[in-house]
């Protein structure tokens, strides 16, 4: 009897046993099972489920409580990622109740702020389609972008947007309804209606069918881009396209970086892709605009986040010219630390034992400084893409300790191409490192760099045409920019086909290169060099009056206005220093040979440069028609 007892006990524990392994893989099969990610708005579910782990790694900088972040009336407003997720599905809730239907299409056109996210995922999980609109764009972009889209409802920021589409409002054929963010007095309803019209038409298992029911191949958003000549294209981008991306741009992240700081355009693809990125790594994103990034930095000290050279430069140049302030020994250190960090080589054996000795040395005293100074003391990469960033310049951040990280794409190759990583053999200043897995490249006719692969977009909206110019029948699209591969396999942007420029003389002028040289002078903002069927090439030049004006203090040089002292002799000569100093390196025929100062401010607010910062070229061209024309006569 005892035996058999003692049977019965043995055999229910081997059952237990048998019964809790079992449920271990079951829970362990479900918890891979919600962290696979095929569609964008897999991403909350797989942040909920890495949460716990990313908590344990080593040096982890995680706030379990925030997943989103940005400022109201002066303080962080936080949300963590159970409020992130009700949030999306209250905005699913609330635009099936509004009546529509997957395929139909949404517009945003707002800053950087949770809502944002609220709205594109919540979007997605039943198939409507997010369409980002940059708040910069002139009405007849705005015109054409809602009509082309066929936009059902819009979401704007806030009254000053709504200026701007008030007037359009009965031109527009398919909006049914505009929502703002920002509550105020006026017909529109505020974002925080829709969330309780969701709430009220909650209905989880409806959600869950609309959820399986999109594919990794459905388009997942449009995003519209403006080309040099005719309307914007409408860029259709499938969830697969952007999670190969995002899974892509992960595993090249440390891992225990989990603070991001979010203040380029989230309707840019770049900053977009990242913002999953962060989101795929359960990081906790803060909110900002560029007018606040030091002063966001300095409080929140990222470990990661997205820039466009340009803010690199301008960080170089204000860390420069700081060094003015000094004399005598002072001065000496603080300008032989500037120019050692120039020299600086990724590569640990490519840097000698002295050179290592002064590097210590220079991080101790001036290096530490500058990282204080920029609220940059824990950033493991910053990400730099949009345009190239200068070899001597990307030199001088890895040496005072900013990891970047260059990348290069556009928004039909969803967007990333290529990118370095912390491989030292993929991080050569001056190129953009190595295609991400599964992207092919290779170099064609007119140097120009064509790419196949998971990233290439479904096409453009509702315009065959233009798909087929730039994706040819074997499925490589055409970027338009020239490229070099090296021998390691690195990508090099050189150029812009389409800035390329002919002189009357028959010589090409590749403008990028020389306007990438010129704007390493400290005293040079911002350039465009010309010269399209003319005897020779020409600068309209934006000098840095921040410097300006302290070398005019120094050499007793009259400063009444930005527009008076581009007029002084002696400033003209100054900047006539640095053209022929520049034009040393360049070919008698790419040379520039006249060039006017320019005193105006160029911003993404008057249409000179994009929201990345970048020229508007044919804007400016158009701008200076005249002042071009007197440099040519």
């Amino acid at each position: 009897m005892h035996d058999n007892l003692l049977h019965i006990n043995v055999g229910c524990v081997e059952n237990l046993k048998s019964f809790l392994f079992n449920f271990y893989i079951f829970a362990k099969t479900k918890k891979m099972k919600t962290m696979e990610v095929t569609r964008i708005f897999d991403v909350l579910d797989r942040y909920k489920a890495v949460m716990p782990e990313a908590l344990k790694v080593e040096n982890s900088t995680l706030n379990p409580d925030v997943a989103l972040a940005h400022k109201v009336d002066g303080k962080w407003e936080t949300f963590s990622i159970d409020e992130y997720i009700e949030n999306a599905n209250n905005v699913s809730y609330g635009l099936l109740a509004l009546g529509l239907k997957p395929g139909d299409k949404i517009g945003i056109v707002s800053g950087n702020r949770p809502e944002w996210n609220f709205l594109d995922m919540g979007a997605m999980q039943v198939g409507i389609i997010p369409v980002p609109i940059y708040p910069t764009i002139s009405q007849e972009e705005y015109r054409y972008i809602l009509n082309h889209a066929e936009m059902k409802i819009l979401f704007i920021e806030g009254k000053e947007l709504g200026k701007k589409i008030e007037p359009l409002i009965p031109e527009l054929k398919y909006l049914q309804e505009v929502f703002t963010f920002v509550e105020q007095k006026k017909e529109y309803r505020f974002f925080k209606n829709l969330v309780d019209l969701g709430k009220e038409n909650a209905n989880p298992e409806k959600l869950a069918e609309f959820k399986a029911a999109v594919k990794p191949e459905d388009m997942a958003t449009i995003i519209y881009t403006s080309g040099t000549t005719g309307n914007p294209k409408g860029v259709m981008l499938s969830h697969n396209n952007i999670v190969m991306q995002v899974k892509g741009v992960y595993d090249l992240l440390n891992k225990a970086s989990h603070t991001a700081l979010s203040f380029l355009p989230l309707c840019h693809a770049y900053e977009r892709m990242l913002n999953y990125v962060y989101q795929y790594n359960a990081c906790s994103i803060y909110y900002s605009n560029i007018a606040l990034i030091n002063e966001n930095m300095k409080e929140i000290q990222p470990t990661v986040m997205c820039c466009v050279p340009r803010l690199l430069e301008k960080i170089y140049e204000k860390l420069y010219s700081a060094g003015k302030k000094f004399s005598g020994p002072k001065k000496w250190l603080y300008y032989w630390a500037i120019d050692l960090a120039k020299q600086y080589k990724i590569e640990p054996s490519k840097r000698s034992c002295w050179y290592n000795i002064r590097h210590k040395i220079a991080d101790k005293l001036i290096y530490s400084q500058f990282r204080e100074a920029l609220g940059a003391q824990r950033i493991y990469e910053v990400v730099s893409g949009g345009s190239a960033l200068q070899a001597q310049l990307a030199a001088f951040f890895q040496a005072i300790g900013l990891m970047i990280y260059e990348g290069y794409g556009l928004s039909e190759t969803s967007p990333v191409i290529a990118v370095a990583s912390y491989e030292p053999y993929t991080h050569e200043p001056g190129t953009v490192g190595l295609p991400l897995p599964g992207i092919e490249v290779k170099v064609g006719a007119n140097d120009e760099l064509l790419c196949r692969g998971h990233n290439v977009m479904l096409g453009y909206y509702h315009d065959e045409e233009r798909t087929k110019e730039v994706i040819d029948a074997e499925g490589w699209f055409h970027t338009g920019d020239t490229a070099v591969i090296t021998d390691k396999g690195l990508v090099k942007i050189t150029g812009r086909l389409k800035s390329l420029f002919k002189t009357s003389f028959g010589k090409y002028v590749n403008p990028d290169l020389i306007e990438a040289k010129f704007v390493t002078s400290v005293f040079i903002n911002t350039v465009v060099v010309c010269g399209e069927n003319r005897q020779y090439p020409v600068a309209l030049i934006v000098p840095d009056f921040s410097v300006l004006k302290g070398w005019c203090a120094t050499h007793k040089v009259p400063y009444e206005s930005d527009e008076e002292v581009i007029k002084q002799p002696e400033v003209i000569a100054r900047i006539q220093k640095e053209v022929k100093a520049f034009n040393e390196s360049f070919a008698d025929y790419e040379q520039v040979k006249r060039f006017a100062l320019i005193a105006d401010e160029w911003t993404p607010q008057n249409g000179l440069l994009s929201p990345t910062l970048k020229v508007k070229r044919k804007a400016v061209h158009t701008k200076y028609a005249d002042i071009l024309e007197k440099l040519w006569n």
